[in-house]
């Protein structure tokens, strides 16, 4: 079979189904496995596709946004991993900034009951961390409803007034070409005000969020170092010359 018709196959199952494995491509058009996953690495350089472990699945639109209560409830276990390795990153004395992300939320029931300061711009972030006792900020401006976040030019003069020694993000999408970027342009505008206000700066995002791009640029992938879990040596190799990238195992 000719490269064009297996990827025509490859596409149409993706819209048919959203995720492919690769055995089930290779039993379709009887090509083996190293072609298969050649032609995989073809279409996601050419931005149809992404590779996922043991296939591949149809990128996200730009502009799709899950609630909050969505992205909560999804891999839930890989997020507990990445929060649990962001908070030791935490240290006596540090003020940081905390993004309304799902996955940074996490992080909340595993930062030390240290000297700390917290600003936060997530609305669901302030319950769970005054019933910790953590001393905390929150910063002003228009509350987005499907996030819970607080965006708009209020929330970037509120963050004129601090300097952070860490900040710890949530994206939709992290490309090695493109960069982080996330569907709403006012909520990337604060989090790359909050990454520059920062001594260092940290994206939480479990392996689904990469080869993903979305509408709004956040900034390039040197501006952060990445915390994920397992992902395949093939996407890795993408990243590790162009930042930091802490692969965090059960």
């Amino acid at each position: 079979m000719l490269t064009p018709e297996r990827h025509r196959i490859i596409l149409q199952l993706l819209k048919e189904k959203n995720v492919v494995k690769i055995q089930e491509i290779m039993e379709l058009t009887n090509t083996s496995e190293s072609t298969i996953r050649r032609d995989l690495s073809q279409l996601e350089e050419q931005k149809f596709l992404k590779r996922i472990h043991g296939g591949a699945s149809r990128l996200q639109g730009k502009l799709q946004e899950p609630s909050m209560v969505e992205k909560s409830s999804k891999n839930l276990h890989e997020k507990r991993l990445i929060a649990q390795y962001a908070a030791s990153l935490v240290e006596e004395g540090d003020s940081i900034y905390l993004d309304a992300g799902s996955t940074v939320i996490e992080m909340i029931d595993f930062l030390p009951k240290k000297n700390i300061v917290v600003v936060t711009n997530g609305l669901m972030h302030l319950n769970p961390l005054l019933n910790k006792g953590i001393s905390t900020f929150l910063i002003g401006g228009l509350v987005k409803p499907n996030t819970n976040a607080f965006i708009g030019r209020g929330a970037l003069t509120s963050l004129d007034l601090y300097r952070f020694d860490k900040c710890f993000m949530g994206v939709n999408g992290i490309h090695p070409q493109f960069g982080f970027t996330t569907p709403d342009q006012e909520e990337a505008m604060v989090k790359q005000k909050a990454i520059s206000l920062s001594r260092e700066a940290y994206v939480l995002a479990d392996n689904t969020k990469f080869a993903e791009i979305s509408f709004a640029k956040i900034g390039d992938i040197h501006e952060a170092a990445i915390i994920t879990n397992e992902i395949e040596n093939e996407t890795l190799e993408q990243y590790v010359n162009k930042t930091t990238v802490k692969v965090v195992t059960a």
